[in-house]
């Protein structure tokens, strides 16, 4: 069996720290779509006719999407893929997009997993990220999904922020197992190259936390999450028995997968491919599909797919 990874690349507004390709241009959100479809039809054969069992909309912000979008893409994939039965299906959701009326539409759809950018609970850590929600927003996301039956939940925490003290981090960590969500996966903080938060750096007006610190916030997340109940399966992730993530194990173990949308990357066992990260191209899919000087291609020696990770198109939301 095989995953299908689809990159939702629109925000209403960027994270301080993101370096995934996403664009707040709305008005882009139909013709991407028509080309989504498009790229899925003429890519179907990809991965060998497998039937899917994971489908992962990643971002960008997926929640960012609504219900008729859902339902032109949903509409897609059942009628050119065999999707399993049991398939994990999950959406990844920003919390204040988590409202009552979102997450009741959502059960009109087949996603049966919620991936939440919570980050931080604390008001200056999101603050400081550019995040949107709020401590407040998070919490009653979780609830909401739970209320209308996905209980399949996880959500992503970010340590090592600049001026963050071990005291705050177990704070984080404590109102996150209160939670009692199944997975969970939390990342040091990066200053990648090109984002706002890089620049901040460079002119000196924030320092990264020194490596003591780093390894110290990250024993405490290793212990803490041990203590309740959970299994460190992979080195941000974190899940309940029975909770690990299927389309994120998929990469470690070498499965087939698609990846539709600006930005993504596929891999057939074979090699590897991947999509111009930009949407102005990526709407033009006809035009630009069968030219190699714009699709990313790379052949693989099997010692190379022997030893094949994850791919770099999600390293940042990196499957939770």
């Amino acid at each position: 069996m095989a995953g299908l990874y689809i990159h939702v690349p629109f925000c209403a507004k960027r994270c301080l720290y993101c370096d995934f390709f996403s664009n707040t241009e709305m008005k882009y959100k139909e013709p991407y779509i028509n080309a989504l479809i498009k790229e899925m039809e003429l890519r179907k054969g990809y991965i060998g006719n497998e039937a899917l069992e994971t489908i992962y909309f990643g971002g960008g912000t997926p929640s960012q999407l609504d219900e008729k979008d859902f339902g032109k893409i949903f509409e897609a994939i059942y009628r050119l893929f065999d999707v399993a039965e049991q398939a994990e299906i999950t959406l990844e959701a920003n919390p204040d997009d988590m409202k009552r009326e979102y997450v009741s539409l959502l059960r009109n759809y087949p996603f049966n997993r919620v991936s939440m950018g919570v980050q931080s609970f604390h008001p200056e850590d999101l603050r400081f990220l550019n995040r949107r929600h709020d401590r407040e927003q998070a919490i009653k996301a979780v609830e909401l999904c739970k209320e209308y039956g996905i209980t399949n939940i996880s959500i992503d925490l970010i340590y090592g922020l600049p001026n963050q003290t071990k005291q705050a981090w177990e704070e984080n960590l404590r109102q996150a197992i209160r939670l009692d969500v199944p997975h969970l996966s939390a990342y040091h903080l990066i200053y990648e190259e090109g984002t706002a938060l890089y620049k901040l750096m460079e002119a000196g007006k924030v320092t990264p936390v020194d490596e003591e610190l780093s390894v110290s916030f990250f024993s405490t997340l290793i212990d803490r999450l041990a203590e309740a109940g959970y299994l460190h399966y992979e080195i941000s992730n974190f899940a309940r028995p029975g909770f690990f993530s299927k389309h994120n194990s998929s990469y470690w173990t070498g499965k087939k997968y698609l990846g539709l949308g600006p930005s993504a990357h596929s891999y057939n066992g074979i090699d590897r491919e991947w999509n111009p990260s930009s949407l102005h191209i990526y709407r033009r899919y006809r035009k630009w599909a069968s030219d190699n000087r714009i699709r990313g291609f790379r052949p693989m020696h099997p010692v190379q797919r022997l030893h094949h990770h994850r791919p770099s198109n999600h390293v940042g939301s990196l499957f939770r």
